[in-house]
C-alpha cells in the first residue's frame, strides 16, 4: 500500500535508488506515466503555470498574489469567489484586491438561498439553535451560481469541512483555495499539528475514545 506520509527518504525530490518498498515512484510506473501524459496534454498550461508561479515567487509572494499571478498567466479574467459568511470581511478585501488588479469577480456566500436545515433532514436538535430558523451552507448553489456568472477560476475562502467537498464536486471551473475554515485556530488548521504539546496530544486516538464512550 502506498504510504508516502511515513517516508523519510524522498527520492522523489532528491533522486537516488534507495526507495522504500511502498514508493509509488518505483512500484507504480504506469500511474506515473499516465499522470505525465496529463501534464503533457490538456493540463499542460495549468501544470507549467503552477511551476513557473512557484519558482518566480518562491518565498516572496503571499498566497493572495500567487492566485492572481496564476490566474493572469492563464488569462483567467473572471474569478469566482465562494466564501463563508463568517469571513465576509475577508471576502470583501480579497475581491477588492482582485478588482484593483484588473480581474472581474463574481462571488457567492455560503448561506445563499436561505434554505432551512430541516429541508435536508437535519433534526431540530442537530441545529446550533434548535428552536430557530437556521440556514444550511449551500455549496452546490455557490458552484452553480459561479458557473452561471461565467467564472473561469473558483477560489474557496473559509468553507466548512464537507461543504468544501461538495463545492469542489459541483464546480465546473477549476478550483483553488485561499483559506480553509478552522474556528478554533484562527483558520490555521496546521496549528493543531504544530502545537504538539497540546492539540496534537488531544487529537491522537480521539475517534476511538469517542466510540468507547458513545
Amino acid at each position: 500500500m502506498i504510504n508516502c506520509a511515513s517516508c523519510k527518504v524522498y527520492i522523489c525530490r532528491d533522486g537516488g535508488d534507495d526507495a522504500p518498498a511502498f514508493c509509488p515512484g518505483t512500484s507504480e510506473d504506469e500511474i506515473i506515466k499516465q499522470a505525465v501524459c496529463c501534464y503533457q496534454g490538456e493540463d499542460n498550461a495549468t501544470a507549467r503555470t503552477a511551476a513557473v508561479v512557484e519558482s518566480t515567487g518562491y518565498g516572496q509572494w503571499p498566497r493572495v498574489r500567487e492566485i492572481m499571478e496564476f490566474a493572469r498567466r492563464l488569462d483567467y479574467q473572471k474569478i469566482g469567489l465562494a466564501f463563508c459568511l463568517g469571513l465576509r470581511e475577508e471576502a470583501r478585501m480579497f475581491a477588492k484586491i482582485l478588482e484593483s488588479n484588473g480581474f472581474e469577480v463574481v462571488s457567492a456566500i455560503c448561506k445563499t438561498g436561505a434554505v432551512d436545515k430541516e429541508e435536508i433532514g437535519i433534526l431540530p436538535g442537530e441545529k446550533l439553535n434548535p428552536d430557530k430558523f437556521e440556514a444550511i451552507c449551500n455549496p452546490a448553489a455557490q458552484a452553480l451560481l459561479l458557473e452561471k456568472g461565467g467564472s473561469q477560476l473558483n477560489v474557496l475562502l473559509g468553507l466548512c469541512v464537507g461543504h468544501d467537498t461538495l463545492f469542489i464536486k459541483h464546480s465546473k471551473a477549476p478550483v483553488t483555495v485561499l483559506a480553509v475554515k478552522d474556528r478554533v485556530l484562527a483558520h490555521n488548521p496546521l496549528g493543531a499539528l504544530y502545537a504538539g504539546h497540546y492539540y496534537q496530544k488531544k487529537l491522537i486516538g480521539i475517534l476511538n475514545t469517542k466510540k468507547e464512550t458513545d
